[in-house]
Parts: structure tokens; C-alpha cells; sequence
């Protein structure tokens, strides 16, 4: 299998004996759908290679362990002693189910089930934030403020739309960085013009509280589009959110892309909600989701939005917000947060 040379010469030593020497893992990725297994080089805390991902669908397989030993047979090789795990569910119980996936997962018994020695379990979205605490500038596409890097020193925000609203900080200290994961997403959704008024009144018509999830995420975009369309007056079809997408992607319905252009927004002045109670010194926006939509966020209303916060307007206007580019953060992150814990 391939290896990726992630970091630079200077940052992770070449492999010898003692402290600096590589250590190879597995890192994974479970979701709701997938499960991604690749082989990754740590040293000294950092992530130093990665291998091409193999990605199982979950419905396919048994269990966890049974993908970890396809995962084996398809590399044609045993598997190192060791991983760096992220799950798609909250890391808390004694049995770990997650919502979309009928796999069941003890923590207790990984090491027995899987024959590893050592290993991390981080909440999926946790892993992002270790990605984003340790990829490269080369991995990151400037979205708005100063085109710079990120401080060595303070915090940085995570927000992530995808299937929820995923939320974390990274604090970098020292050369050390430190990653909470958080329900952000879950506050309160501000309406900052009449026509969000508009639409949190027809949103409250039903749900007894709407956060910022509810609209800022895969399946909010839908919320918009029904807003919009009883707003206007419109009898519009009943669609899932990923034809919605697609529709407001290609621009050819007006409705689609008023909604998509409403997400945006929105988006915009969430990330800036989470800056300014995070104190955050820079701002990164995860997912595929956000990586689809790339091209539009740099082009909407998106930065109006994240820096319109009165007067700590030029305050917010300081905070370079970045896009990750890395096609697979969640497993990158997975390893990173292996490395991390052993380093």
C-alpha cells in the first residue's frame, strides 16, 4: 500500500531507535455508512505518513472486527499492534451503537477483538480537529480575513456542516495542541434580517426550539427551501435534502438557490457566533459539505455574515477562516489523535 508523506522533514524525524523512531497504526474512520481503514507512520506526536484508504461499507459486514480482518486481507499483510479509531457517536458507555451503522462496539474488549496493544477512540468529529491541528498549510484554501496562517499560539474553532453541525476547538500552546469537542452546533439560531424572521416563526411552528442545526446542516437546507416556499406562498414537492443539493448546486431552480444562498449566510454568522464565544484566533471550516459548496461560500454573503458582529466587527475581520481540503480528514484525524495520546 502507498504511503503519503504528510509532514515535513523538520517537523517528524526519520525513523531510528529511542524517542523519534516511526510507529506504525491503523487508523479508522467508522460512519453511519462506511468504514476507512488505512496504515499511517506517526512519530513524536504527528502524523507522518498515510496510506491510501480502503473503504467498506458497513452493511456488508458483520462487525467491526470482521472489516478489520477484511481490511487485513485486502492489504495482504498482518496489521500493526496498534490504532487510532473515530466514531461517528458520541465516546461514552460501555457499548458504543451508532445511530445509522448496526455494528455494536465494546471499548473494553478492542484490544482482545482487534489484537492491537495500544490504541485511541475520538468522536469523529473530534478527529477533524486533530487533522486541522496538524495538516499543513498546503491543505487548507483561504476563505476570508488575512490570507495568513494560523497562530502558533491560541484557538482555533472548528465547524463542520454534514449531517448535523459538528463543533470543536483546538488550543495551541507551546508547541503542544489540546482538542474539546463540543455541541455547539446546538445554540440557538439568530435571525439577523426579516426574512429569517420569517423563517424561524414558520420553523417554530414545528420544532419547540431551533438551533443553529436545524438549518445550518445537510438536512437544513431543506428547512430553508419549505420556508422560503410557504413564505412566497409556493406548493413545492416534498424532497430529501441530497436531490435538494443537487438542485441548488446546478442553479437551475430559483427556489433551490435562494436556499442555498440563505445556508450560506447563516453559516457565515454561526462560524462567527462560535469564534467569538471561543475567543478563536482562526476559524476552519470542515466536511464535505463544505468542500462541495466551496466555490459558492467564497462567493455568497458568507463573510459579511461571519464578521457582522457590531462593534467587534474589526476584531472578527482579523481571524483568517479557512477551508480543510484533505479528502479524508476524519481518518487522517484518527491517526493524529493516536499520535497525540503516545507521543
Amino acid at each position: 500500500m502507498a504511503m503519503q508523506p504528510i509532514a515535513s522533514p523538520e517537523s517528524v524525524p526519520a525513523a531510528n531507535a529511542g524517542a523519534g523512531a516511526m510507529t506504525e497504526i491503523v487508523a479508522v474512520d467508522i460512519g453511519g455508512t462506511h468504514a476507512r481503514f488505512a496504515i499511517a507512520r506517526v512519530a513524536r506526536g504527528r502524523v507522518a505518513e498515510i496510506g491510501e484508504p480502503v473503504t467498506l461499507k458497513s452493511a456488508e459486514h458483520a462487525s467491526f472486527q470482521t472489516a478489520w480482518e477484511h481490511f487485513a486481507s485486502e492489504i495482504g499483510r498482518p496489521l500493526p499492534r496498534a490504532a487510532g479509531i473515530a466514531i461517528a457517536s458520541p465516546i461514552t458507555g460501555d457499548v458504543i451503537k451508532l445511530t445509522n451503522n448496526p455494528w455494536i462496539i465494546r471499548p473494553a474488549l478492542i484490544p482482545e477483538k482487534l489484537g492491537v496493544d495500544s490504541h485511541v477512540l475520538v468522536n469523529d468529529f473530534g478527529a477533524v480537529a486533530h487533522a486541522a491541528a496538524q495538516l499543513g498549510p498546503e491543505h487548507f484554501r483561504h476563505l476570508c480575513g488575512p490570507d495568513t496562517a494560523f497562530p502558533a499560539n491560541g484557538t482555533i474553532s472548528i465547524v463542520g456542516p454534514g449531517t448535523g453541525l459538528g463543533v470543536a476547538h483546538v488550543l495551541r500552546r507551546d508547541g503542544r495542541y489540546f482538542v474539546s469537542e463540543t455541541e455547539g452546533g446546538h445554540i440557538d439560531f439568530a435571525p439577523l434580517d426579516p426574512l429569517e424572521d420569517a423563517i424561524l416563526a414558520r420553523m417554530r411552528t414545528r420544532y419547540r426550539r431551533v438551533s443553529a442545526e436545524r438549518l445550518v446542516s445537510g438536512p437544513g437546507l431543506v428547512n430553508f427551501y419549505e420556508a422560503l416556499a410557504a413564505i412566497e406562498g409556493r406548493s413545492v414537492e416534498t424532497r430529501d435534502d441530497k436531490s435538494l443539493w443537487t438542485m441548488a448546486m446546478e442553479g437551475g431552480d430559483s427556489l433551490a438557490a435562494a436556499a442555498l444562498d440563505r445556508f450560506c449566510l447563516s453559516l457565515g454568522a454561526v462560524s462567527g457566533d462560535i469564534a467569538l464565544a471561543q475567543g478563536a484566533q482562526g476559524v476552519v471550516i470542515a466536511g464535505g459539505l463544505g468542500l462541495r459548496i466551496a466555490d459558492h461560500l467564497a462567493q455568497s454573503g458568507f463573510a459579511e455574515r461571519f464578521t457582522a458582529k457590531g462593534r467587534f466587527e474589526a476584531m472578527m475581520a482579523a481571524i483568517p477562516v479557512k477551508l480543510i481540503t484533505y479528502a479524508q480528514p476524519g481518518l487522517y484525524g484518527a491517526a493524529a489523535a493516536y499520535a497525540e495520546a503516545h507521543r
